[in-house]
């Protein structure tokens, strides 16, 4: 019997649209959620970690990206990039911005992410919290298509807050999200973005999503100097210890890291590693340092160490003062004058 005949016959629904949001815990991407979710898409956001991000760093980002999922009432997925996201900063394709950040291989990585979760989920196209020249490098017309070239996703990439600056996309061009009733919101301010959020009745808009240190000029000098003088990739390891105390270049293969306060030392005795040597001041208080090297025989350059350690400390800056110099568990000690000023900054990084 034929559907005409008014048996077992069923209205076919059309399925609705599916998006997958790279989600920052920021206004931004909240606001391009919104714009989504107004129109009747599906959405699922990806969340990405990166070592250098302060996506967990104990402000509060790594929560609150995971709250403003549950403020959204969308499923989210988190991320992390480890050893292969160090392998492309090696040697970004797309070179370094301002400091050493890669931005546009940093952005491929996190569409691939998301595309990853679009295939699994079955959804029709990536949104983005990215707004038209907002950042210099990867946010002009050139690097945003670069991006989606790379990630094999053009134009399927929509971007509601700068749609209207852009040109259509897949599902765009489909129907199946309206043009008119999204953004042209382009450059660095915010005013746009804050008058959205009014209009969305969002009484606190947050700031800004956390950012990358790799575009903190400081940072990136330890970066560069961690680079240059390691003969193979870093270790995550030796990129976490980038992240606490003074950081001084004693020899090609030798480096110094000084604590600067109770906290940061307690963080440089747990990334330690056994091959590293922790150098401390014994009778007066005073840093936990970790000299990491290869040669266990180089006196002088414990000698060297130890009075960086030293002047760190409260001992007295003209006197000899004793310093416990740590070696795979054998502790030694040896007496050093302070190092003066003009020795601290010929070495600090």
């Amino acid at each position: 019997m034929s559907q005409l005949d008014g048996e077992n016959t069923h209205p076919v629904v059309p399925k609705k649209p599916k998006a997958v949001a790279l989600l920052s815990g920021g206004l931004d991407s909240s606001l391009a959620v919104r714009i989504m979710l107004e129109q009747g898409i599906d959405v699922e956001a990806v969340a990405v970690k990166t070592p250098f991000c302060d996506f967990d760093c104990g402000k509060g980002c790594g929560q609150r990206v995971r709250e403003v999922a549950d403020e959204l009432g969308i499923k989210l997925k988190t991320v992390y990039f480890g050893e292969e996201y160090l392998r492309m900063l090696k040697n970004p394709k797309y070179g370094y911005g301002s400091g050493m950040n890669p931005c546009i291989d940093c952005r491929g990585m996190m569409y691939n992410a998301a595309k990853d979760h679009m295939q699994k989920t079955n959804a029709d196209f990536i949104i983005t919290g990215e707004v038209l020249f907002q950042r210099p490098m990867s946010q002009n017309s050139r690097a945003l298509h670069i991006i989606e070239k790379e990630a094999g996703m053009e134009s399927k990439v929509l971007r509601p807050l700068s749609a209207q600056h852009l040109p259509p996309t897949e599902a765009e061009k489909k129907g199946l999200v309206n043009r008119t009733k999204m953004g042209s919101i382009q450059g660095r301010s915010r005013r746009g973005q804050l008058a959205l959020a009014k209009q969305f009745g969002i009484a606190e808009p947050p700031n800004a999503a956390g950012g990358c240190l790799l575009t903190d000029p400081a940072f990136s000098k330890r970066v560069k100097d961690l680079m240059d003088h390691s003969d193979k990739l870093p270790s995550l390891n030796d990129f976490e210890l980038l992240k606490v105390g003074r950081h001084f270049r004693i020899t090609y293969d030798a480096k110094l890291v000084v604590g600067r306060n109770k906290d940061e030392n307690e963080v440089i005795k747990a990334l330690a590693n056994d091959n590293d040597i922790i150098i401390e001041a014994k009778d007066h208080v005073g840093p936990t340092c970790v000299l990491r090297c290869k040669n266990y025989e180089d006196h002088p350059l414990f000698t060297k160490c130890a009075a960086i350690a030293a002047r760190y400390s409260d001992a007295p800056k003209l006197d000899s003062t004793k310093v416990l110099i740590t070696i795979k568990g054998h502790r030694n000690e040896i007496i050093v004058t302070p190092a003066d000023n003009g020795t601290i900054e010929m070495l600090r990084i």
